[in-house]
């Protein structure tokens, strides 16, 4: 049975770059109210979403760069690193509870890169 986590299939082999667009995905979800309070009224809502996901790219390669890891081509071991930074960023946002929840559903695909 398929058993998706942030767009990544748990029953298929885990990649890096799988783990590095999930973090995207979830990052998204996890700060979906204060990236909701970025919308205008009269703008386009596909241009709104457009502007979220690049903003929250921007903020984890930033991490990644921060952290001496590669965005583009990450192992595991920067993909944990950059892991780490981003929830200790966001525990300045969201309760410890989500950002547990989140982090640990990441570490969990981490875990299943070979």
């Amino acid at each position: 049975m398929t058993k998706l986590v942030y767009g990544v299939d748990t029953t298929k082999e885990v990649t890096p770059k799988d783990v590095r667009d999930a973090t995207i995905k979830c990052f998204i979800k996890a700060h979906k109210e204060v990236l909701d309070d970025m919308g205008e009224d009269g703008v386009d809502p596909k241009e709104i979403e457009k502007i979220k996901k690049m903003s929250i790219e921007l903020q984890i390669k930033k991490t990644f760069e921060d952290v001496g890891a590669d965005f583009d081509n990450p192992t595991k071991e920067d993909l944990l690193k950059a892991c780490e930074k981003l929830a200790k960023f966001a525990e300045n946002f969201r309760k410890p509870e989500i950002v547990n929840k989140h982090y640990s559903e990441i570490a969990g695909l981490i875990k299943k890169i070979k």
